[in-house]
């Protein structure tokens, strides 16, 4: 593993410093059902603000990973070409060999006090999941959402994790504070579907709980409906069970988004096709012909549907302009006790 090649000019701002040194790495085993056959490779980085490539489709420019590599092994997750950034296999080795970066929340706190920092929004989860397994043990998510809530620092998480929920508390003082967004995936609700495709995940019904969870303790959570996978997802009534069920669980907004494979993850979602799926592996490859992305009146077409079962359920995109944060409570008056008002989240 070439640790010492691993620099910030990667994602970040700092070219020529290696973010950790092969002498910070310790790996480490557990042999516990939950971690069986994974591989845990803890270091300490010398940064975790990262800075988003300028040609990357993301709205956003900052975002914090305390973990590389992901053990909710989605056949198709994007990430997977970061793995070959360590000389790291970004198939299985994506799936059971996870980089922690254990010092993530005291370098965190050094780094939102420098006066360089400007406050700007810090996304979470939209590289690897932050509330993937590991979490449960390292617990590295309690202290980074403590450091962002010390600075006022806003922030964004979108996960497919349900241990969030223990960090309910620490989320509602956030939001009372400063503009906090959190978006739960569920890209589908096809139970056969998500056992091949995203097995290391809790099954879509928990993650739709915890988007439940978060709206009744006053802190609204959109859904990022992706991947919606084609021809294996996308006919019109898996797309209304979806919906139905988002709506249902109380999400403040719905954003679909079509499967796009960019490499890394193309091959490997292109193997598991031609094993589970072989009759729709031309399909894809006319699908996908011009790039990772699938054609625009793809797009269009499941946008355009999901958005108007959306409006039949009561729910659509995040509008602007609607109140961010948990308002403090009014003091009593003569008509009772003001009513608290939830968060109104972005997508991220």
């Amino acid at each position: 593993m070439r640790w010492e090649n691993l620099t910030d000019s990667d994602h970040a701002r700092v070219a020529d410093t290696a973010l950790f040194g092969a002498g910070a790495v310790t790996t480490r085993t557990f042999d516990t059902p939950e971690f069986r056959g994974i591989t845990f490779h803890e270091v300490r980085a010398r940064s975790i603000l990262n800075r988003v490539p300028g040609a990357s489709r993301m709205p956003f420019e900052w975002t914090v990973n305390p973990y590389r590599g992901c053990t909710h092994a989605c056949v198709y997750c994007f990430a997977r070409k970061t793995h070959s950034y360590l000389d790291l296999d970004t198939g299985l080795g994506f799936d059971s060999q996870i980089v922690v970066k254990v010092n993530a929340p005291e370098l965190l706190r050094r780094q939102l006090a420098s006066r360089r920092w400007q406050g700007e929004h810090v996304a979470m989860g939209t590289n690897v999941d932050c509330y993937q397994r590991a979490e449960g043990r390292y617990r590295l998510m309690p202290g980074i959402v403590e450091a962002l809530t010390e600075r006022a620092n806003p922030f964004s998480i979108l996960t497919k994790g349900t241990l969030i929920l223990r960090d309910l508390d620490l989320l509602t003082r956030a939001a009372r504070v400063t503009d906090v967004g959190i978006s739960v995936s569920v890209g589908f609700t096809d139970a056969e579907l998500w056992r091949t495709v995203e097995p290391g995940t809790p099954a879509p019904e928990r993650r739709l709980e915890v988007v439940r969870a978060l709206g009744e303790r006053g802190i609204g959570c959109g859904v990022l409906m992706a991947p919606v996978i084609p021809f294996l997802g996308d006919e019109p009534a898996q797309l209304r069970a979806t919906v139905r069920a988002i709506a249902a669980a109380g999400a403040t907004s719905v954003t679909p988004l079509v499967l796009h494979l960019r490499p890394g993850a193309r091959e490997w979602f292109m193997d598991w096709l031609g094993r589970h799926h072989p009759h729709l592996v031309r399909r894809y490859e006319r699908l996908y012909a011009e790039g990772a992305y699938a054609p625009k009146w793809y797009q269009r077409r499941i946008t355009r549907q999901v958005h108007d079962l959306a409006r039949e359920y009561g729910i659509g995109p995040a509008r602007a302009g609607m109140p961010r944060r948990i308002a403090e409570p009014a003091p009593p008056g003569p008509a009772g006790p003001a009513a608290t008002e939830p968060v109104q989240l972005s997508l991220l």
